[in-house]
This record gives C-alpha cells, sequence and structure tokens, in this order.
C-alpha cells in the first residue's frame, strides 16, 4: 500500500499582547479605625435589637417606630458585615 503524504503544518506563534501591563499597588491593611467602625456598627445593630425586645414598649420613640425597629437593628448588623468585605 502506498504511504500517505504527510502535510507540512505552519508552526502556530501566538499573537503578540498588544495591552501594556499595568502595575498594581499592593493594598495595605485596613486602618484600625475602619475595623472599630465595622466592629461598632455590628453591636449598635445587635444592642438595638435587644433594647427593643428588652425595653421597646417603656421607650417613645421605638413605640413609634413599632416593627421598623427590627429594619433598624438588622440593617445595622447588615452594614456591618458588608464592611467585612472590605477589610484587609
Amino acid at each position: 500500500m502506498p504511504k500517505s503524504k504527510v502535510r507540512k503544518k505552519a508552526v502556530y506563534t501566538p499573537p503578540a499582547d498588544r495591552r501594556t501591563p499595568v502595575k498594581v499597588k499592593p493594598a495595605g491593611p485596613s486602618h484600625p479605625i475602619y475595623i472599630i467602625v465595622m466592629l461598632g456598627i455590628m453591636l449598635i445593630g445587635l444592642a438595638w435589637l435587644v433594647v427593643n425586645y428588652i425595653a421597646g414598649e417603656k421607650i417613645p420613640f421605638m413605640m413609634d417606630l413599632g416593627n421598623w425597629n427590627f429594619a433598624i437593628g438588622f440593617s445595622l448588623m447588615i452594614a456591618g458585615l458588608l464592611m467585612t468585605m472590605r477589610w484587609r
């Protein structure tokens, strides 16, 4: 049986990268005040909920807010939790 012809393939060369490399400045650790604010917001939210459960009926402005106290307490805690994503 005759031998088949072997095709010569061109050598693959990847395209040149047209972008110029950018130096990224490494991010340092978070400022200590950021950590204090982050933890403070979470604790204020927790304290808001605890005070609402214990003495919410005796505090006039908390009585006026009603169920919005839960929204305020949980939103403060979630804000502190979201701040943890930027903490280095």
